[in-house]
């Protein structure tokens, strides 16, 4: 099997994806992310597949082809792309290359917005159980920036950790972040508290009482503790 270059790789999925999409359906999609991305009106499913079939057939990158290949891709304006370039990251990672956390924040600081930066903070945590001590060190380091997106991958990479969440790391990042204004990291907060009620409630529970958090973030983390409406 001859691998393309990362140009190749590219031109064929936008050749495929202008094939299959949905100029109708883009409309809409474009409406919902509020018109930030260009859309070929692929559903996840229909890129999904072509995606992987594509690399099942050519094989994927790694190292520096697998950077190359992730740039060229968030240099054009479809989101599917970006998608494509994050599936390869996501089967990349099984080969547990350290290298890999610097181009995991790269992409959740290039055309940042909750659906890629969700996705990507999954595969952050990933790479975070294979090198443990990265951790600290890069998680710190997004918190305590500037960086929206990042503080909120800082914030919601342990989702999948359940009764291995660092519950002290956590709490120290809400708290570091409580008095923010802004939605997504309100949102993240209240989203990994209540994640992480489902294995450890009392301790949630004790934290939102001992803390003043936003409303949001307070209501979304006791959403699975009280189901019925949780006052502010």
């Amino acid at each position: 099997m001859q691998k393309h270059s990362p140009a190749d790789y590219l031109e064929d999925l936008k050749k495929e994806f202008e094939i299959q999409g949905d100029p109708e359906r883009a409309q809409g999609q474009m409406a919902y992310m509020r018109h930030q991305f260009e859309y070929y009106g692929l559903r996840a499913p229909e890129w999904t597949a072509i995606v992987k079939a594509y690399y099942r057939e050519h094989g994927i990158f790694s190292g520096e082809e697998l950077k190359d290949f992730v740039v060229l891709c968030y240099n054009e304006d479809h989101r599917e792309i970006h998608y494509a370039s994050i599936e390869m990251v996501q089967m990349a990672q099984k080969k547990k290359d350290p290298e890999l956390t610097g181009l995991l924040e790269w992409i959740i600081t290039h055309h940042s917005w909750w659906d890629t930066v969700d996705w990507v903070s999954k595969l952050v945590g990933i790479q975070f159980r294979h090198f443990p001590d990265q951790i600290n060190p890069v998680t710190e380091r997004w918190i305590y920036g500037k960086h929206l997106w990042l503080q909120r991958a800082a914030i919601i990479f342990q989702l999948l950790y359940r009764d291995k969440t660092d519950q002290d790391l956590l709490f120290r990042y809400i708290l570091h972040v409580k008095d923010s204004k802004e939605f997504f990291l309100q949102k993240a907060a209240g989203w990994a508290l209540r994640n992480y009620s489902r294995v450890n409630p009392d301790a949630v529970i004790e934290f939102t009482a001992q803390n003043q958090l936003a409303p949001l973030t307070r209501r979304e983390a006791l959403r699975l503790i009280y189901p019925k409406k949780v006052k502010p």
